[in-house]
């Protein structure tokens, strides 16, 4: 049987047996008590006895970044052998650990991916540091915090970049004793109690990589949510940091043969074992001899998580935005900007990077038990703001609230109200960030067309392939695929856009797709408004009116997709007989929570946001709805998906926001029964509602056709809050 002898910083010595390649090994544990010495005696008496000696906390030598130096003390001991292979660890690790991050991504994608990693510390963690920066830029090294006790002050400690540390660490490090240069946690080392360390770098971190000595005995006492990544970890070790709250704790090294899953060996044991498993005995002590063994071993890094609730919960992200500028006047950071013009404050307001908002928490599949939480983010542009700025302003704000959306675990992000609708509606977004990306536009339309559907019938109709429809702003992405999908059920069909070209192709594909459909085209809508029984509003059309709703028929129906909507609540009224709904928003299944208030009643959000939760539930973290084309095919699946997991339409809303009641419908339908019976009421009534609309500012989007933009107010005003908000900018990047 193998014999391997593990020389560690510890007391006492013990003998067990373990299995590793199909090999039975027994593995000899004799403490040195940090003594060279002692160290250098228990060498003597082993070699060759042993087929290897393995140095656990004993290095010969440093590395850090690119910078290497030989620890004199290490290395002759390494050396003192005359016949068994004295090893520490560092002919393995760096392989074991590249190999271990790449497992773990894979087992569970997005664990690493632009969280703030702190490496406890970095020394003779080259490959760990370098497997992880492909996850994250956000990489700090706390070796001066540790070793030197550095406070946390801008340009020393963890703040410094790898290279400033790298060679006057090292150099320190190599004339350190190994209890200092391999710290031990409180409990194994009673006789060496630690100075406290700066707590900042910690509470940076989303991540503890490094050694499970350092890290418990050199993090603060609490540690909640935090993902730890060791070489190894024991009970008393996964005890001790679930006790301080951290979330999850991953280990690189492979476990041996009858242990759990949890790798509970340093990486100088598993070097030595390998060693002793050579098949020939003057095999050289290589890069390539480890690689070919490496390959046999049957494992993987074990991921075990410390705070059951938080296991297999699937997240998400979702960006919102401002519609108008008093969405900037009601957040509680904001609050003060009322008493500023409104114009430069909804201006300078444009150029804040992504913020987080809320969590999103209490979704829950009735079906299949799947549990989703989200992230709520939001960036400062206006729909207008977006607009007058070019796409690559927008795009650069939604890779912030996607590298966010990654750091909180998210691995799905939705695209709400007009960030969806800039540039190429979500495909460069896609195509840049890590994150699978929906606009959300799927379940857009099937809502919308579901609650459309109710409207009309709760108005009285009989037979929706007898009635005319109308889609203003058809060749959209939401417009021309509900005019597709409604052309099915309703062959009579108004399609609307200032696009002629488009409009064409769009008409065309439809009379391939529906044989028989009567599809006629404009420009404008006013023509065709009296003859439509329902009118759908999809426009992205700012400070002009979309219809003119005093020229509908008695009894019509308007579902508005457009957010910001396409009418407001004072034009909705004017025609007290025609039903003006929002487009269908939607109710998840759950005790859901969204941790802020997004405009909607609660527990109410929109179908673009419920598709978005939708997928996470399904587990499809793909790039789903993208782009101006959207798939028939895909609105069908995501309305399945949609029953599947127990989501439901929200009630019908007014402009205003208002639910409507059955009473509400019954008021509308025997006023426009009352105005079919009566032509001339009717006449008289249309009239009275079009010289009241006149009056009316033409708008959309909340947005006049003219505005007084009160510009030396503004120039002064912006130069205020210009030095405002870069005063904020300063203090959110200096905080850690």
């Amino acid at each position: 049987m193998k014999h391997v002898v593990v020389i560690h910083l510890g007391e006492g010595e013990a003998v067990q047996a373990v299995s590793c390649l199909g090999q039975a090994i027994t593995l000899r544990r004799v403490g040195c008590g940090g003594d060279p010495e002692r160290a250098r005696a228990l060498i003597a008496r082993f070699d060759g006895q042993a087929d290897a000696i393995s140095l656990d906390g004993l290095p010969a030598r440093l590395r850090l970044g690119s910078a290497a130096a030989v620890h004199a003390v290490g290395a002759s001991l390494a050396s003192a052998a005359a016949g068994t292979p004295v090893v520490d660890g560092g002919g393995v690790r760096d392989g074991f650990e590249r190999w271990g991050v790449k497992l773990a991504d894979q087992a569970q994608p997005g664990l690493f991916a632009e969280k703030h990693i702190l490496m406890v510390p970095g020394v003779n963690h080259v490959g760990l540091a370098q497997a992880l920066s492909k996850h994250s830029p956000a990489i700090r090294f706390a070796d001066p915090v540790v070793y030197f006790a550095l406070p946390d002050f801008p340009g020393v400690g963890a703040r410094q970049t790898l290279e400033q540390a790298a060679r006057p660490t090292l150099e320190r490090l190599k004339e350190f004793p190994f209890r200092r240069l391999t710290p031990q946690p409180n409990g194994r080392d009673p006789a060496h109690q630690p100075v406290p360390r700066a707590a900042t770098p910690f509470q940076w971190a989303d991540v503890l990589t490094g050694d499970i000595g350092a890290i418990r005995r050199y993090a603060p006492d609490r540690l909640d949510h935090k993902t730890v990544v060791v070489e190894w970890a024991g009970d008393e070790d996964l005890a001790d940091l679930q006790r301080r709250g951290v979330g999850i704790v991953v280990t690189l090294m492979p476990a041996l043969a009858g242990d759990d899953d949890l790798g509970r060996w340093p990486a100088a044991v598993v070097e030595g074992l390998l060693v002793a498993l050579r098949a020939h005995k003057d095999l050289p002590l290589t890069e390539d001899t480890y690689l070919d063994l490496m390959a046999d071993l049957e494992w993987r890094p074990a991921i075990r998580y410390l705070r059951p609730e938080e296991q297999g919960i699937n997240r998400f992200a979702f960006v919102i935005h401002p519609l108008n500028v008093g969405f900037i006047h009601k957040h509680k950071l904001f609050r003060w900007t009322k008493y500023l013009p409104d114009d430069w404050v909804e201006a300078v307001a444009a150029y804040l990077p992504a913020m987080y908002l809320s969590r999103i928490t209490g979704a829950q599949s009735p079906a299949t038990g799947q549990k989703v939480e989200g992230v709520l983010i939001s960036l400062g542009a206006t729909p207008r703001q977006m607009m007058k700025r070019g796409e690559r302003f927008t795009y650069e704000r939604l890779n912030q609230a996607a590298r966010m959306a990654e750091r909180r675990g998210a691995r799905i992000m939705g695209l709400g109200a007009f960030t969806s609708v800039v540039g190429d509606a979500g495909i460069t977004v896609a195509h840049e960030a890590d994150i699978a990306i929906t606009s959300g536009n799927s379940l857009t339309v099937a809502a919308t067309l579901e609650a459309a559907k109710q409207a009309v019938l709760k108005m009285g109709a009989t037979d929706l392939t007898r009635g005319k429809v109308m889609v203003v702003g058809a060749t959209g992405s939401i417009g021309s695929v509900c005019a597709r999908l409604l052309a099915q059920a309703i062959y009579d069909v108004v399609l609307v856009s200032i696009e002629p070209d488009r409009l064409i192709e769009l008409k065309r594909r439809i009379q391939a797709e529906t044989p028989g459909a009567r599809v006629t085209i404009a420009l404008r809508a006013d023509e065709f408004l009296r003859d439509c029984d329902l009118i759908v509003t999809a426009t992205s059309a700012f400070g002009q009116r979309v219809i003119d709703i005093s020229q509908c028929k008695p009894g019509a129906v308007i579902c508005d997709v457009a957010r910001p909507p396409d009418i407001n609540d004072a034009e909705a009224a004017l025609r007290p007989d025609v039903l003006v709904i929002e487009s269908g928003e939607v109710l998840i299944p759950g005790d859901i929570d969204f941790g802020y208030d997004i405009g909607l009643p609660p527990k109410t959000a929109y179908a673009c946001l419920a598709e978005t939760c939708l997928l996470a539930m399904e587990g499809r973290f793909e790039d789903y709805t993208l782009g101006r084309n959207i798939e028939m095919e895909r609105v069908k699946e995501i309305y399945k998906l949609f029953k599947k997991h127990g989501f439901q339409l929200a009630g019908l809303r007014s402009p205003g926001g208002r639910f409507i009641t059955d009473d509400d419908i019954a008021a509308k339908r025997a006023l426009a029964e009352r105005y079919r019976q009566d032509p001339a009421r009717f006449a008289e009534a249309r009239a009275q509602a079009a010289d009241r609309l006149a009056q009316m500012p033409r708008m959309s989007k909340g947005v006049a056709a003219s505005d007084d933009e009160r510009r030396t107010w503004a120039w002064l005003g912006l130069a205020g809050l210009g030095l405002l908000g870069g005063w904020w900018l300063l203090r959110r990047r200096a905080k850690p």
